[in-house]
């Protein structure tokens, strides 16, 4: 191989957003790698600032389309925290779903349309289509059925409308409950099939660099996406009204979106297989099952495991979406369910497990509800020094085997390891370096 080596990938495809990647090579050595996000920066946290508390949610949700729900959900508990607001069990039960629907549909879109291409050997979706039809009109299905609990909980499915400080403009009805927790007991079948299907295909071995991961010790004993702590593998744990003090953001030169590191200087991973890794043994039925067959080598560190741990939380999450809705149809009918409060001045920190790993938004303020400051920290901000040092491992790992390699094939490895982590690239440039 010739020295100096350089592999551009000027446009990652099938991912959320604009960006690339640019590796530097010197005989089998990488010297630099770079996950450039080139995307237009959005200002949202300077844009809130003189805005009223009621405002927020409309505006923060525009961060991402596909994000927006997660957004929603958090900035209302980083406001109710603020403002002193307990919510009732059934809007906890309903954001819950909220949650769910998101996940739903983001987790069908990433695994099906945007991974499952790369193992199966096509190029895109629609042609994989032609020699897998029944299954991308089934995953089809499932990222509407995300949507539609979206739509039904939210108030459309893009961008909510219906969520509220301290509750809900309208609550579902059991009808529209019922049929919902019909839809989503026959999806469990399909996603067996899935499983199965993902279970049959052979991961690439990637190197097994030591991983730190992150995620929220859930607020029961279960598996959820709300949590109480920041917890890492590594057996620490934080309170959450300190993650500033726990992750560190830092600026470089060739992204738009900043980097993040642990206190103590380690990059790590957020998402799917961070809260497998941490919080797996929580997992019951189907999911624990579908756990067993993807992942069953617990301690692997490869991370295009990524992609198999998100269809186990898929599963879990049509499953956990079924028991809300017989928990909530076991509730009286009602029109509303809103906590009342009294506007004033307060800091608050809300922090959830969305598709893509732990999402932080915190705002503070003034006595008339006015935001003094704002913040908010993307999981995709967040894995980006850490994705930057698996492909790295990728690329020295494939010329270790094969100094010979050609761009093709270090290019489709790369790639895979990048869309493994599923980044929302839209999320993660809402700020910029000064």
């Amino acid at each position: 191989m010739n020295a100096g080596r350089t592999v551009v990938i000027p446009h990652l495809g099938r991912v959320e957003g604009h960006g690339g990647i640019f590796v530097r090579v010197e005989g089998n050595r990488v010297s630099q790698v770079q996950m450039d996000i080139y995307e237009g920066s959005r200002y949202y946290e300077a844009l809130l600032k003189g805005k009223h508390f009621a405002e927020v949610q409309g505006i923060i949700t525009r961060i991402c389309a596909i994000c927006s729900a997660s957004h929603t959900v958090t900035a209302l508990q980083a406001l109710e925290n603020a403002l002193g607001v307990v919510v009732s069990e059934r809007v906890h039960d309903l954001r819950g779903l909220l949650l769910l629907g998101a996940t739903i549909e983001s987790h069908a879109l990433h695994i099906f349309a945007l991974a499952l291409p790369d193992f199966l050997g096509y190029e895109s979706v629609i042609a994989m289509a032609k020699d897998y039809r029944e299954e991308v009109v089934q995953a089809l299905k499932l990222k509407q059925l995300g949507n539609r609990i979206q739509e039904l909980i939210g108030g459309r499915a893009v961008h909510p409308v219906n969520t509220l400080v301290g509750g809900f403009g309208k609550l579902p009805s059991h009808r529209e409950l019922d049929a919902l927790r019909k839809d989503l007991e026959e999806a469990l079948p399909v996603l067996d099939r899935f499983v199965d299907l993902a279970a049959s295909l052979k991961l690439a071995q990637l190197p097994q660099a030591p991983t730190t991961y992150v995620a929220l010790r859930p607020y029961e004993e279960a598996f959820r996406f709300r949590g109480i702590s920041i917890c890492t593998s590594r057996g620490e744990e934080f309170a959450l009204e300190n993650y500033r003090e726990v992750i560190q953001e830092f600026t470089v030169e060739h992204s738009h979106a900043k980097h993040a590191a642990l206190s103590a200087g380690h990059t790590y991973m957020v998402g799917s297989l961070a809260r497998i890794k941490l919080w797996g043994h929580y997992l019951k039925g189907r999911a624990a099952q579908a756990l067993a067959k993807l992942i069953p080598d617990r301690d692997s560190n490869n991370p295009l495991l990524n992609n198999w741990a998100q269809l186990v939380e898929l599963v879990h999450s049509v499953e956990r979406s079924i028991e809300i809705c017989e928990l909530l149809m076991g509730l009286p009918e009602d029109r509303q369910d809103l906590t009342p409060y009294t506007v004033k001045a307060g800091r608050g920190v809300g922090a959830i497990e969305v598709p893509r790993g732990t999402l932080f938004h915190e705002y503070e303020l003034d006595s008339e509800g006015r935001v003094v400051a704002a913040n908010v920290i993307t999981p995709t901000a967040q894995n980006l020094a850490n994705l930057e040092r698996d492909l790295r491992e990728a690329v020295e790992h494939t010329l270790a085997h094969n100094p010979q390699a050609a761009d093709r094939e270090l290019k489709l490895q790369l790639e895979m390891v990048a869309r493994a982590y599923d980044p929302c690239i839209s999320c993660s440039v809402h700020v910029i370096r000064a």
